[in-house]
């Protein structure tokens, strides 16, 4: 009986148990990161009797949780991965609207500013016309500006949102240690503590969305938390920390500092995964390239108009005055030029752009090392060559000898032996673009030189206008005045040349990409055809032109400066021109072939790459999502409550408990019956 007794005790502790057990599984049914649990039970060591071994009840060996360590890597994984995107997808899906934006992007404005330039090329002489060309001159460099501060709003809020991140980071890890320290010291009683097991897992699978993490667990039942490269976040109980701080080089680029004790490392290169790394991968992928996308082509914008205008005369016969804003002026050159935090001296150079046709997208690198300079392109870590000429002012050249259309003036102080400098040529170019020109009357529609045949000519000989061939430099009337004094070229049909050239002067026979004809053909003048000749003075201004037709013997044709302009509307059309002229990221290198871009091919460009990118983001968040969705859906499989299977357990368990009361009661009666026969 007293055997009965202890098998009924041992079923209904048992079976208490297991009802317990169930009831915690359905009240936490709605925990994040809970696992099913199930109770293991065992018999008890069976008593010998004569007729063999008789069997003493059941025992509870185990609670254990439903849980594969398999299932719970590929959820966390599939988390950061999913977070990551997430992230990267919130901040380009704003950027693609903003830049494809009817009202919001360049093209719009740059449209309507090239159409004022034709409308205004049209009739030259109008000032209404004039005018609306500054008008859309000023919008465009808004436009510019609007954007580049949209940028910049992107820019501060993943600063931002890096801080917010990383103290969530913190706050996970120190929980993580806290919870290893506590399973260490339940553990060492040699069972599981389930709930705290759960607690943890769910605290890492929370991590994993705001960083990738790489866990190794450990014998005496903690993990250890990496992340980056192989940073330990969390060892046992101990957790390291992020901190966002300002950029070394760039303090409006915040890095991230990974601190243990007082060592300090800057990770921000090696994080991946979760939402700070969708942060990071957007910024460096998108961001950056976009901000010096965009800056460049403001660049190229501001040089192409206002180097055209130093080309012609305005109303007055002046030469043009610059529509938009000296982009090299002091002030914005040194913007350019970001001294490391780090760096012992006070140095700051100054950044001039020299030739905004070839510039890249790419930011730079520069290095003293006390004696001689070096710099690298960060885009794609090539190292680049610096020269110095003059002293002081240095020149970037790529391997394959491609000048980078940018010069570093040095300056007083010097750098200091390990200082460095982050060289930005277009970062800030979109937000310091701006319409300096307020006077229509300004702007240089005439072209310097005229030609025109003389009236009193018996043939039928043409010469087109000339084209005068540019330094680089603004032309100097007085100059053009004194080179190009009323001159007359006369035909000599009999040599097929031209006479009344002055002194020191040239004609030459060109092709039709400008380039000197070798030899040169005889005669000189073909009748009939199109001749194309530059005409080089003594002082070297040459202008290029054309002369077809068939002139008689002495017909004459008269070159000259363009004293009376106003109706000249041929450097206006050059301006016009400029609209499909191919002169942005041109490669220099290569000869024979255009390699630029037009502006509105170059913006083109940029909205091309984000939007594909954009459209890629989209892809990779609905494939990311359901890989997530299947990865919870295969751990909610085996540790998810069903509360179906657990209200079954609760009536098995009900009626297991039923019968093992019912054991009892038998072995009390049988015990009742015993009592009673010696009464």
């Amino acid at each position: 009986m007293a055997d009965l007794l202890n098998i009924g005790l041992s079923g209904l502790a048992a079976n208490k148990t297991s009802l317990s057990v169930t009831g915690h599984n359905i009240t936490n049914i709605n925990t994040p990161g809970f696992s099913r649990q199930d109770t293991i039970q065992a018999t008890r060591t069976p008593q010998f009797s004569g007729a063999g071994y008789i069997g003493s009840g059941t025992t509870l060996v185990d609670i254990r949780r439903s849980y594969s360590e398999f299932m719970t890597t590929q959820l966390r994984s599939s988390t950061s991965l999913n977070s990551d995107v997430k992230a990267y997808k919130s901040q380009i899906d704003q950027l693609d609207s903003l830049l494809a934006g009817t009202t919001t992007g360049v093209t719009p404005s740059l449209q309507k500013f090239f159409s004022a330039m034709q409308t205004a090329a049209e009739d030259p002489s109008n000032l209404p016309a004039r005018q609306l060309v500054l008008s859309e001159a000023e919008g465009l460099s808004r436009r510019f500006n609007t954007v580049y501060d949209r940028l910049s709003e992107q820019n501060s809020f993943a600063n931002k949102q890096m801080g917010a991140v990383t103290e969530q980071i913190n706050r996970l890890a120190g929980s993580i240690a806290s919870l290893n320290e506590s399973i260490a010291i339940a553990q060492s009683n040699g069972s599981q503590p389930n709930d705290l097991l759960d607690a943890r897992e769910e605290t890492v699978r929370q991590l994993a969305t705001f960083v990738g993490v790489n866990v190794v667990a450990q014998n005496d039942g903690t993990q250890n938390v990496f992340i980056g490269s192989g940073q330990p976040l969390v060892i046992g109980s101990n957790a390291a920390r992020l901190e966002v701080v300002p950029g070394t080089n760039d303090p409006n680029r915040s890095e991230i500092q990974f601190i243990v004790g007082s060592a300090r490392q800057t990770i921000t290169n090696q994080v991946t995964g979760g939402e700070l790394g969708g942060i990071l991968r957007y910024r460096e992928d998108v961001l950056d390239k976009t901000f010096n996308s965009l800056g460049r082509l403001a660049l190229s914008i501001s040089d192409q108009v206002n180097s055209q205008l130093g080309q012609g005369l305005d109303l007055k016969g002046q030469v043009g005055t610059k529509l938009f804003g000296d982009f090299n002026e002091e002030a914005l050159a040194r913007l350019r030029v970001l001294p490391a935090s780090t760096n012992s001296s006070n140095a700051s150079p100054v950044l001039n752009i020299t030739n905004s046709s070839v510039l890249t997208t790419s930011d730079y690198r520069l290095e003293f090392d006390g004696t001689n300079y070096s710099a690298r392109r960060l885009s794609d870590n090539q190292p680049m060559t610096v020269t110095q000429n003059p002293a002081g002012t240095l020149s970037f050249q790529d391997s394959a000898g491609r000048d980078q259309g940018f010069q570093v003036v040095v300056g007083t102080p010097a750098p200091a032996a390990g200082d460095f400098f982050a060289l930005q040529p277009t970062r800030i170019g979109a937000s310091t673009i701006s319409t300096v020109l307020d006077q229509a009357d300004q702007l240089a529609f005439a072209a310097p030189v005229r030609a025109e045949a003389n009236l009193q000519n018996r043939g039928n000989g043409v010469i087109s206008q000339p084209t005068l061939q540019s330094n680089g430099s603004n032309i100097d009337p007085a100059a053009l005045q004194a080179a190009f004094p009323p001159l007359t070229l006369t035909y000599d049909s009999a040599g097929g040349d031209f006479t009344g050239l002055p002194a020191g002067a040239t004609l030459t026979r060109v092709d039709n990409k400008g380039q000197p004809i070798t030899p040169a053909p005889t005669p000189l003048f073909t009748p009939g055809q199109q001749n194309n000749f530059q005409l080089t003075m003594a002082d070297g201004t040459s202008v290029n032109m054309s002369l077809s037709g068939r002139p008689e013997n002495g017909d004459s044709f008269n070159i000259g400066f363009n004293q009376n302009g106003v109706s000249d509307n041929r450097n206006a059309l050059a301006l016009v021109g400029l609209q499909n002229k191919q002169v942005v990221g041109v490669d220099p290198s290569v000869t024979g072939i255009t390699t630029g871009a037009s502006f509105t091919d170059s913006y083109g460009d940029l909205i091309e790459r984000v939007g594909t990118l954009t459209a890629q983001a989209r892809q990779d968040n609905e494939a990311t999502g359901a890989i997530l969705k299947q990865a919870q859906d295969n751990r909610d499989s085996l540790s998810a409550v069903n509360l179906d299977e657990e209200a079954a357990n609760l009536i098995k368990f009900e009626q297991y408990y039923n019968a093992s009361a019912q054991v009892i009661q038998v072995a009390r009666s049988l015990f009742d019956t015993l009592i009673g026969a010696f009464r």
